[in-house]
C-alpha cells in the first residue's frame, strides 16, 4: 500500500508553481506591507531561454534592446525603501516583452531600435503562442494574483514600474533624467512630479501612452481602479549597483508621500 499523494493547497500550488525554473519571474518580498507594488518588466537580459541566443553579439546582449540596464538595482531598492512586494523578468524582453500585449509585435521583435533580432525573424504563430505561454501569461496572472490578494486583504495599493532609458536615441540626446509616465489616471504621477528629487523631471517624456508603453498599467492599474506610475531613469545615472540604490534612496521619500497623498 502506498501513501495518498499530498494535495497542495491553492498558495502552495502557486508557491511550487513560481519555484520552478521554467517561470521566468521572480516575486520578491510578496509579503511587503507598504502602500505600492513594484514591478519591473524589462529586468533581466539573460537569452538563455532562446536558441543561439537569437543570433545577438555579446555587445547587442548587453545593449538596451535586450533589457533595461540599472532598472532592476533601482527596483529592488524601492521594493526594500517601500516595504513593497516586487515583481521582475528573469528573461530578456526580447524573447517576450512583458511590457507589451500578445498581438502586438513589439512583444517579439524581429527589430529594436537600429538592430535586427535574427531569433525573432519569421516567427511561426505556433512559436508566439508558446513564448506567450511561457512568459506573458504567467507573469501577469502572477501580478493580479498579487494585487488580487492585497486588495483582498484590504489593503491599499499603487502599481509602480520601473524602467530605464537610454541618453541618446537614434543620434538624439536626451536631456530628461527622470520620466514619469501615466495611462488613464495621472493622479499619481503628477504627485511624484511635483516633489523635488533633484533631478531633471517631465511627465510623459520620453515616453508617453501614446507610445503604447503603458500595457502593465493599462492591463491591472486601470480596471482595479489603482493610482499607478511609470518611471523611466535615464541609464547612465543608474549604471552600477552603487548609483542604483544612491537612485533608490533618492525617489522613495517622493514615492512615498505620493502614494499616501493619493490613496
Amino acid at each position: 500500500m502506498t501513501d495518498s499523494p499530498r494535495l497542495l493547497q491553492p498558495e502552495q500550488q502557486w508557491s511550487a508553481r513560481m519555484s520552478d525554473p521554467a517561470f521566468f519571474f521572480q516575486i520578491d518580498n510578496a509579503e511587503g506591507s507598504g502602500d505600492a507594488v513594484i514591478v519591473c518588466e524589462h529586468a533581466s537580459n539573460d537569452l538563455t531561454a532562446a536558441a543561439n541566443a537569437l543570433g545577438l553579439s555579446v555587445d547587442q546582449r548587453q545593449a538596451h534592446i535586450a533589457w533595461d540596464p540599472g532598472a532592476l538595482g533601482v527596483a529592488k531598492g524601492l521594493s526594500s525603501a517601500l516595504d513593497a512586494p516586487l515583481i521582475h523578468a528573469t528573461a530578456s524582453r526580447l524573447i517576450y516583452d512583458l511590457n507589451r500585449p500578445p498581438d502586438s509585435p513589439g512583444a517579439m521583435p524581429a527589430r529594436s531600435e537600429a538592430y535586427d533580432i535574427p531569433g525573432n525573424r519569421d516567427l511561426t504563430p505556433r512559436q508566439r503562442l508558446e513564448r506567450t505561454r511561457a512568459h506573458y501569461i504567467p507573469f501577469h496572472a502572477a501580478l493580479f494574483s498579487l494585487l488580487a490578494r492585497r486588495l483582498a486583504s484590504g489593503r491599499p495599493t499603487a502599481l509602480i514600474t520601473v524602467h530605464s532609458f537610454t541618453p541618446v536615441y537614434f543620434s538624439t540626446r536626451r536631456e530628461v533624467e527622470f520620466g514619469i509616465i501615466h495611462e488613464a489616471d495621472d493622479r499619481l504621477a503628477r504627485a511624484i512630479l511635483a516633489r523635488d528629487v533633484g533631478l531633471l523631471t517631465r511627465l510623459n517624456d520620453p515616453y508617453s501612452a501614446a507610445d503604447g508603453v503603458t500595457h502593465t498599467l493599462a492591463l491591472h492599474a486601470t480596471p482595479l481602479g489603482l493610482g499607478h506610475a511609470m518611471l523611466e531613469i535615464r541609464n547612465d545615472l543608474i549604471a552600477t549597483p552603487v548609483a542604483q540604490q544612491a537612485m533608490a534612496n533618492r525617489l522613495a521619500p517622493a514615492i512615498r508621500e505620493a502614494v499616501k497623498e493619493c490613496l
